[in-house]
């Protein structure tokens, strides 16, 4: 029989796969296996020459101790070879011989740097999760649906204000959430989420473990496997100081709102293209419209071109230059009802600084203008009354005075005169002269009856109408003066007037065109209207003897002026004209040339 040949067993140990080595029980390295040899960077190592364990793992300063419990024990070291750093796990078992005893310890040794970068990195995600968590403001959570056990991480124990080791479950995840809508959808979409396969993305309120109430964004996912779900995942959001900006800048947004809309001025913001992005209710009344027809359109949209264009143009301006437009006096037709505002265009920035717009307001003055100009026709109106109350005055003072020297001459040489037949002459003077100075009166009060009536009543009148009453009741002396008169008034032209003056403007221009006619021509009156922008334009020509303007132009409307050596002429018709017409609102005008005719142009005022 052939005998059976022994393997050296340290001959095995340097081949096993398993880094493993002998060491003695003084802690000198005996064997070690080739894999053992070369983790430790031992391929120089002599048998029965050995290093001293101690010295391979110099930071367990506790190992030589460990060696002589003869217990088993693991050590997680580091070593460097060749510049390289290995992450080790060695397992320590005490050797024993055949009888049992403790001759020294076996140590097997695992390369665990790969795991442990592993967990390095998993560590360093960890953290990098757990600080974008905390910095976002979100934790997550998770729910076992098979052992109904919830998980909170860190931060989402720190959104609830709970302790670290404080350890929740569904019903009291739900219950944190305020009572009312917020419990109740809580409730309702976790049932969902875990019945129906729903996810979520609310925003509830929450109450902390502190009593403080927050609002958070939860979410949950359902985790399926083999069509049935086994998890539900989840994220919560701390969005309270968000929500909190979001209403202070709605209450702000709604604030400016009312105070806009409640501005008494129209107020508008534009683009650069002059396009409307916002309007206040003063501006849509203004224009009639609503805010949504109003957006996106520009003033070529809604006033005349004209008027658009000058309004582009100024924003063009404020936009390109930055320089504002305060308080100018703007004009504009809108439906064609003219308008007039105090329009203010300011520069808008958006956040860079970067010009995007302009904001405009203006303000309607319309009433404004409408006021300032009766204000300046009431002002020239007094500016003329007191020109002739001055004028009225001088000539009451000097026809009076005149007259008041002329009574106190004549009773003067009455009371000297003894001649019977001399004071008769005298008393026929005295009679004379009071009734030139009742005249006198008469005028004088016809005028001042003008003047101060305010409360002239106009109506309509047919002008050709009134024209044919006044030639019928001057017929007789028409006809004696051989007069030729021609009546171009339109049939159906109609004049709002006091029928009184109208009466007494015609009688007086007519009567005149008789009075101061040419011995050497037939007379000729024309008399022609129209009806224009500024009212009825009357006209009453005649080829008389004229007037030189040269010389009378400023007295033609005087009181007492006559321009012709006639005894009939006593120079009061043409001032009461004057009088009659500016007391209706209207004007006249005269055009002459010696020896070859006048001509008096009236102007009517046609409001009331």
């Amino acid at each position: 029989m052939k005998a059976v040949e022994r393997v050296d067993p340290f001959y095995v140990l340097k081949q096993l796969p398993k880094a493993t080595a002998l060491i003695s029980q003084e802690g000198t390295l005996l064997d070690a296996s080739c894999s053992w040899l070369k983790m430790f960077g031992l391929a120089s190592f002599t048998k029965g020459n050995g290093p001293e364990i101690f010295t391979l793992f110099p930071e367990n300063i506790e190992l030589k101790q460990q060696l002589k419990d003869n217990l088993s024990f693991t050590l997680e070291h580091t070593i460097k070879v060749n510049y390289t750093t290995l992450h080790l796990k060695s397992h320590f078992a005490p050797w024993f011989d055949e009888k049992e005893n403790v001759i020294g310890t076996i140590v097997q040794t695992d390369d665990i740097t790969s795991e442990v970068k592993k967990q390095e990195e998993l560590d360093w995600l960890h953290n990098i999760l757990e600080t974008k968590m905390e910095v976002s403001k979100t934790g997550w959570w998770e729910y076992d649906l098979k052992t109904e056990e919830l998980f909170w991480c860190k931060e989402t124990k720190r959104i609830h204000q709970v302790p670290e080791n404080y350890l929740p479950n569904a019903q009291e995840a739900i219950n944190f959430y305020k009572v009312g809508y917020s419990r109740n959808k809580a409730s309702m979409l976790f049932h969902r989420v875990t019945n129906n396969l729903q996810p979520y993305d609310i925003n509830l309120l929450l109450v902390t473990y502190m009593g403080q109430e927050r609002w958070v964004r939860i979410t949950g996912k359902p985790l399926v496997k083999n069509g049935k779900i086994i998890k539900v995942f989840g994220t919560i959001k701390d969005i309270h100081e968000e929500v909190m900006a979001d209403t202070r800048v709605r209450e702000h947004q709604q604030l400016l709102s009312t105070l806009v809309d409640s501005l008494p001025l129209n107020v508008y913001v534009k683009d650069l293209e002059s396009r409307k992005i916002l309007v206040n209710k003063s501006e849509c009344n203004y224009l009639g419209k609503k805010p949504i027809d109003l957006i996106g359109k520009t003033d070529f949209d809604l006033f005349e071109k004209e008027y658009a264009q000058i309004s582009r143009e100024e924003d063009l301006q404020v936009m390109k230059n930055l320089t504002p437009i305060i308080g100018k006096e703007t004009k504009s037709v809108l439906n064609g009802k003219v308008s007039h505002h105090l329009t203010s265009k300011i520069p808008y920035f958006d956040l860079d600084g970067k010009v995007c717009g302009l904001i405009g307001m203006s303000m309607d003055i319309t009433h404004m203008k409408k006021k300032e100009e009766q204000l300046r026709s009431l002002n020239t109106v007094a500016v003329m009354q007191n020109q002739k109350l001055i004028s009225f005055a001088h000539i009451v003072s000097h026809n009076l005075r005149s007259h008041s020297a002329n009574f106190s001459m004549l009773l003067g040489f009455l009371d000297a005169e003894k001649d019977p037949t001399e004071r008769l002459r005298l008393i026929k003077m005295l009679r004379q002269a009071s009734d030139n100075l009742l005249e006198t009166l008469a005028n004088l009060n016809q005028v001042v009856d003008v003047n101060s009536n305010t409360l002239v009543i106009k109506k309509t009148v047919h002008l050709r109408h009134a024209v044919v009453k006044v030639l019928q009741d001057q017929s007789a002396l028409l006809e004696h003066n051989h007069a030729q008169v021609t009546n171009h008034v339109p049939e159906q032209l109609q004049i709002n007037c006091v029928p009184a003056y109208l009466d007494s403007i015609l009688l007086n221009l007519v009567s005149n065109a008789v009075k101061y006619k040419s011995p050497d021509r037939k007379l000729q009156i024309t008399i022609n209207a129209l009806k224009s922008e500024k009212g009825i334009e009357l006209s009453i020509s005649d080829n008389g003897l004229g007037i030189d303007l040269n010389k009378y132009g400023n007295k033609i409307f005087g009181m007492y002026k006559t321009f012709h050596n006639r005894e009939d002429a006593k120079g009061f018709g043409l001032y009461l004209v004057k009088n009659q017409i500016e007391a209706m609102g209207g004007s006249i005008t005269v055009q002459s040339e010696v020896d070859k005719g006048t001509t008096f142009n009236v102007s009517f005022n046609e409001e009331s």
